[in-house]
């Protein structure tokens, strides 16, 4: 491999939990593993990246896992060198030091914001824009995630497709429905449970730690596991981001949330129902309705409405019962289509690959 831009450094600052830092985290992994870069993750807060991935030593201030060098980023770190490419997470702060040290170096090192996962139309008109700094000689390029090709793609390893199928190839279906749970504490869960326990079908409803199985708790009392009418309510521990992925493919339905599990919904092919991380002022509903307007595309009506209805109950709480009979109904439908969306998505480039090609254009 030639060595250009061989050196790549992430810096993520955890803001929610688990959607930064799994992003970060699934990015720097597949630019060690599969186009053989050296990577340092640059992370405020170990403690949620441990979850995702149980060989973190939260105490280590520098370790190396699963080809990449992590460290934990203080106030007072000390950053010996600068890479060639330098990746900031969700528009965080690089340090000021580093960003001197970038404005000594020749050749001038690529510097990207990776941004927020968006439908709306300004984000690809906005995606590969440069912005001098306003005292440094110094380029940072915008980065933005998204469903076409003009977007920067979604990350994607390189076999994940094939091996969802290989696994789904040996599975088992009956007529009981498994429904993962994976909120915000503002998800209408309590109002869910209701609809679920009085369902004429056998449900089985993986609930995942933190948020959503508080709700569950302050909901039905008591200790898990829980039996309402033909609902098993089923909590799970934290499972790494490998074993996560596997879960959504093997569900017939998942609610996820945020970022991360919001794109590896998307790759499962299964029915999905996202709850988007709530704004000022509902900001957050205009980019569901972006989402919303490309994803439904080639859906009938009727099936149409029932993903928006149920989407929207989901996200503000209204009529929940209608939308998600109105839902199960156009569930077949659905299928058919996410499996097309997922193979729709997948013909783009993925986001790491589109990045790695993005910066080398610009040496």
């Amino acid at each position: 491999m030639a060595p250009m831009q061989l050196h790549w450094d992430i810096f993520c600052r955890v803001i929610d939990n688990y959607g930064d830092i799994g992003v970060c985290w699934r990015l720097a992994r597949q630019l060690a593993n599969e186009h053989g870069k050296e990577v340092r993750l640059w992370l405020d807060d170990l403690n949620s990246l441990q979850p995702l991935c149980p060989d973190v030593n939260v105490l280590l201030a520098e370790q190396l896992c699963q080809g990449v060098k992590i460290f934990h980023w203080t106030a007072n770190t000390a950053v010996d060198r600068v890479a060639e490419v330098i990746i900031e997470g969700f528009a965080c702060e690089l340090p000021h030091a580093y960003q001197h040290a970038m404005a000594q170096v020749t050749p001038q090192p690529t510097w990207i914001n990776l941004d927020y996962l968006t439908a709306e139309s300004w984000a690809e008109s906005c995606h590969g824009m440069a912005s001098p700094h306003p005292s440094l000689p110094l380029v940072k390029y915008f980065f933005f995630p998204g469903f076409s090709p003009a977007s920067g793609g979604l990350l994607r390893e390189r076999n994940l497709l094939a091996e969802r199928d290989q696994l789904m190839a040996g599975i088992d279906r009956n007529d009981a429905l498994d429904i993962s749970l994976f909120c915000y504490g503002s998800a209408p869960v309590g109002k869910l449970l209701d609809v679920l326990t009085d369902s004429d079908t056998e449900i089985r409803l993986h609930v995942a730690p933190g948020k959503p199985l508080a709700a569950v708790i302050a909901h039905l009392g008591g200790d898990a596991p829980w039996q309402c009418g033909h609902l098993s309510v089923l909590p799970f521990d934290f499972l790494p981001q490998d074993n996560f992925d596997r879960l959504l493919w093997r569900c017939d339905i998942n609610f996820i949330r945020g970022e991360d599990s919001f794109v590896r919904a998307q790759w499962a092919g299964q029915p999905f129902v996202w709850q988007i991380y709530p704004q000022e002022e509902e900001a957050h509903l205009v980019k569901l309705s972006a989402f919303l307007g490309c994803y439904t595309q080639g859906l009938s009506t009727a099936a149409t409405n029932a993903a928006v209805n149920l989407f929207k109950a989901w996200n503000s709480a209204t009529d929940l019962r209608q939308a998600w009979s109105d839902f199960l109904l156009a569930r077949p439908e659905i299928i058919k289509h996410n499996r097309r969306w997922a193979t729709q998505l997948a013909n783009n480039p993925d986001l790491t690959n589109a990045l790695v090609k993005f910066c080398e254009a610009k040496v």
